[in-house]
């Protein structure tokens, strides 16, 4: 049954990109500038989160978000939210991107990523981790980005990876 929600998984993420016809990039070379905008939100999230610059970090998020501080538990609550990600700060995180991938229809987009995390804990010990990031942004009426989504657990699902 597994198998067969895999595939069926699989076959829905094909009609998607087959009829839909969105912009679609890997990496950062031949992004649209749309794309290359989602991106450069994510990386100014990234980099502001790894400063400890919680406030802004907060900024590209939507008022009305949700994130995934941890599998299958999402946070809604944009002070609980702010409060997590100050908790987090603690390991003093340093992400990595092996690469990235924006799709954009109207204003919405999707970006995908695998990521690595290298930290150390309060105590001086190493910490480690690695996913898949999902994230789903909108278009604000500015022409900015701003997340309105964030899973960076979305690999627990496929069997493969875990």
């Amino acid at each position: 049954m597994t198998q067969l929600k895999h595939l069926a998984a699989m076959a829905a993420t094909v009609a998607v990109v087959t009829f839909s016809q969105p912009s679609l990039a890997e990496g950062t070379k031949d992004m649209s500038p749309e794309q290359q905008n989602v991106i450069t939100l994510i990386e100014k999230m990234t980099t502001s989160f790894e400063k400890g610059d919680i406030d802004t970090v907060m900024q590209t998020y939507e008022p009305s978000q949700s994130i995934a501080f941890e599998p299958g538990n999402p946070v809604s609550d944009s002070t609980l939210a702010r409060e997590l990600f100050h908790q987090f700060r603690s390991v003093s995180p340093k992400f990595t991107y092996s690469g990235h991938e924006v799709i954009v229809e109207g204003d919405l987009a999707v970006h995908i990523a695998p990521w690595t995390m290298t930290g150390t804990d309060p105590e001086g010990k190493p910490v480690a981790g690695e996913g898949l990031s999902i994230a789903v942004l909108r278009r604000q009426p500015d022409g900015s980005w701003k997340m309105v989504i964030d899973n960076p657990y979305g690999s627990r699902l496929i069997p493969a990876a875990n």
